[in-house]
């Protein structure tokens, strides 16, 4: 039975594992906004170095962002092997060990797609990546949850659990299309180009942009003129559809928060987590507008990435925890809460 002074240090290196793929996404986004992701032309070598050998003399310009982005990838892989390897000899849960099974087959397949997209060179290829590593990361947070005591002492705290099955509906709303929103700014990131839509908050100075044959052509003949990239209707509603998105879930975020702080405000942890949610929207839906602003620059759109990437981390802790309560009754008897 493992001591609860390695349980602690377990959870430790589980958040620390956690905060490291958090900063892997943050330096890919860096590499894609700044579009340098070819800057090292080879993998898994660079330049024909060995990765690890490669020197610091060389690491300038574009280099510096593609090869930093492979040695913290390959940190987080060694992170990660720890980890699966620490919870199958320290954890006696057989679901919790899965996890860390089912983590260490998604950072290989992640380092395999980040290697083909250099050598294949399809963009498709970098938006599957950049998936993978949101969703990699939601699968972390949820093992380091797992292993706090935090998880083995949650419940219902005497509040009506009929009252949570509407509130987890809208989390799970929510962080679902907090989802879709990455992969769609994903999309958006690794087509290389320029904004599609240059003003905020409207489109081409209306609320609902004009996007027929003519009205193409005519922004386009605009954009030659700022010394920007041609754009299609698809580029233009796609970005539409991103902001229409950002509104969604504003909107969803607000109302979980409402519904917890009605129905379920004794319970500490989701009113606190629903009271951060709201704050880093609005600090994402702040970011998204300067990301426009500052005509895509590529500090503030990684910083952009990074709030999207902790707001999905907090929809998939308070999923998480309100799965943990509305089972908190029957998992006590089974096998499942050992």
């Amino acid at each position: 039975m493992p001591s609860a002074r390695s349980n602690t240090w377990l959870n430790r290196f589980a958040w620390l594992t956690c905060i490291a793929t958090l900063f892997l996404i943050c330096s890919g986004g860096m590499v894609t906004s700044k579009g340098v992701g070819l800057a090292v032309p080879d993998w898994p070598t660079t330049f024909g170095y060995n990765m690890f050998l490669f020197p610091v003399s060389k690491w300038v310009g574009g280099i510096f962002f593609e090869h930093t982005h492979r040695l913290i990838a390959s940190t987080v892989g060694f992170m990660i092997i720890i980890l699966a390897v620490w919870l199958r000899v320290s954890e006696d849960r057989q679901w919790v060990r899965r996890l860390g099974y089912f983590a260490l087959v998604a950072v290989i397949l992640q380092g395999i797609l980040g290697g083909l997209r250099v050598t294949m060179l399809k963009d498709e290829i970098g938006i599957f990546h950049a998936c993978l590593a949101q969703a990699f990361l939601g699968l972390l947070v949820f093992i380091a949850l797992a292993t706090t005591k935090f998880w083995q002492t949650v419940s219902n705290e005497g509040v009506d659990i009929t009252k949570f099955a509407p509130i987890k509906s809208i989390a799970v709303f929510t962080t679902v299309v907090i989802y879709l929103q990455l992969a769609l700014g994903a999309t958006m990131r690794h087509q290389h180009r320029d904004l599609a839509i240059p003003d905020f908050p409207t489109a081409y100075h209306q609320w609902i942009p004009d996007t027929n044959a003519a009205a193409i052509a005519n922004i386009n003949a605009w954009r030659d003129t700022q010394a920007l990239s041609d754009v299609t209707a698809f580029q233009i509603w796609l970005q539409m559809t991103h902001r229409f998105l950002a509104a969604v879930i504003a909107v969803a975020v607000i109302a979980f928060c409402l519904r917890v702080w009605r129905d379920a405000r004794r319970i500490a942890s989701l009113r606190r987590l629903s009271f951060w949610w709201v704050a880093f929207l609005l600090g994402q839906v702040t970011l998204g507008a300067w990301t426009i602003w500052s005509n895509k620059a590529a500090d503030i759109a990684t910083a952009h990435v990074a709030i999207g990437a902790t707001m999905l981390s907090f929809g998939v802790t308070i999923c998480a925890i309100l799965w943990r309560i509305l089972r908190s009754g029957s998992i006590e008897k089974g096998a499942f809460a050992r």
